[in-house]
């Protein structure tokens, strides 16, 4: 069933992705530059060099994200999918889990200490303890830091480095993230980037062919688009004579 299955799919993507290819007008050998051109036949999206899985870091976190192994990403997914229902859906709450969660773990203690006494003939035996290593915050703490300093300096980049086009995307970016987390919570803005991050970059590894001649498609329409812009209106906008008034 699991190999129909994926047959399945692979023919209803690959079905998708010839009606958007064949849909789109085709772009004239004068639109682009022929820098362009070479790259996209040389190299890969965004002139990238390196294979997916080592773009993705490599490693065991690559192999996850790509399915290597399919018991370990499914199972990966399907915990999360689990934390999510279980919190969203059936409208637990964090303090409330981890509440009962210690009234458990304190009752299966309790149990087994009497019951291990009076087994023993009065012998005390020891229970188990559990502790975390105080390494495991620290590298979570440390992690987390980085990632928000890696964000904060980025922002900080885009609004220092006076260019227009990338301080527009990234408030575009800002803006959208925003009216996302207007319409869900939290929880659910970090479960449904979980999937994405999940799942699409194994579909791309599948399809990878077919999306970048469907983006480099999409990006000549959009600069040619923007050269329209420019020339009809952009270039029509007054212009004040910024060298006589410095000499002025």
């Amino acid at each position: 069933m699991s190999e129909r299955s994926e047959s399945a799919t692979e023919k209803i993507m690959s079905s998708i992705m010839d009606t958007i290819a064949d849909n789109l007008p085709k772009q004239k050998s004068g639109k682009f530059d022929p820098g362009s051109v070479s790259d996209k036949v040389k190299n890969k999206l965004f002139g990238r060099q390196k294979t997916l899985h080592g773009v993705l870091g490599g490693g065991k976190p690559a192999d996850v994200l790509l399915w290597r192994n399919k018991k370990i990403s499914s199972s990966v997914l399907a915990l999360a999918t689990a934390i999510w229902v279980f919190f969203e859906w059936l409208d637990y709450h964090f303090l409330t889990i981890v509440s009962f969660a210690l009234v458990l773990g304190m009752v299966v203690q309790f149990v087994w200490s009497n019951f291990s006494n009076m087994l023993s003939s009065g012998s005390r035996s020891q229970v188990p303890r559990v502790e975390l290593p105080d390494e495991l915050f620290v590298n979570i703490a440390v992690a987390i830091g980085a990632q928000v300093n890696k964000f904060l300096c980025f922002l900080q980049d885009v609004s220092c480095e006076r260019n227009l086009k990338h301080f527009v995307v990234a408030i575009a970016g800002l803006w959208a993230a925003a009216v996302i987390g207007s319409w869900c919570n939290f929880l659910t803005v970090i479960y449904v980037g979980f999937v994405c991050v999940h799942t699409l970059p194994v579909l791309y590894e599948k399809y990878e062919d077919q999306v970048d001649d469907f983006l480099y498609s999409l990006l000549g329409l959009l600069r040619d688009q923007y050269q329209k812009l420019d020339h009809g209106v952009l270039s029509k906008i007054p212009k004040g004579n910024m060298k006589a008034k410095k000499n002025e």
